[in-house]
């Protein structure tokens, strides 16, 4: 099985968004059914990835960065958060409290430790801090793992 892992921008305008989960949905689609898909759940482009893995049946897993990461997520995605949970066939539970930058950027470097293949919804912009997008692209390029970049032409965030 091709185990992938996500890795993306959060808070994306609508249109942007539609466009992604197009990307995503067809990049999954050319992979078929034998694949497990990393994430860690938040809002944006990792949900988007994690809803398109289980509906072209494949297995989800979840990574959850800290134990307070639930409540560090917008109010209006910890349904959507605990639905996903509950979808994953597995989760891993890092061992910190807090869900800070350095939580977020330990579970980037998990799953990129755990993936064939890094997704990266990214801009091609540095960080907005420590464990934004680009340092886990960043880390997944120094380990010698696969990254497919999708980004729609023309967008902004």
């Amino acid at each position: 099985m091709r185990r992938l892992a996500i890795t993306g921008h959060r808070g994306l305008p609508e249109a942007v968004e539609r466009a992604v989960d197009t990307a995503l949905r067809d990049r999954l689609r050319a992979l078929g059914r034998h694949l497990v898909g990393l994430s860690c759940l938040a809002d944006g482009a990792d949900t988007l990835f994690a809803r398109a893995v289980l509906e072209q049946g494949g297995r989800l897993e979840a990574v959850v960065p800290a134990e307070r990461y639930r409540e560090g997520l917008p109010g209006s995605h910890r349904e959507v958060y605990d639905d996903l949970l509950a979808a994953a066939s597995s989760v891993h539970r890092l061992p910190r409290v807090e869900s800070t930058s350095q939580a977020h950027l330990e579970a980037g470097r998990y799953l990129v430790e755990h993936c064939d293949e890094l997704v990266a919804v990214w801009d091609g912009h540095p960080p907005r801090g420590p464990g934004g997008t680009a340092d886990i692209v960043d880390y997944a390029r120094t380990r010698d793992r696969p990254v497919t970049v999708i980004w729609p032409e023309g967008a902004t965030r």
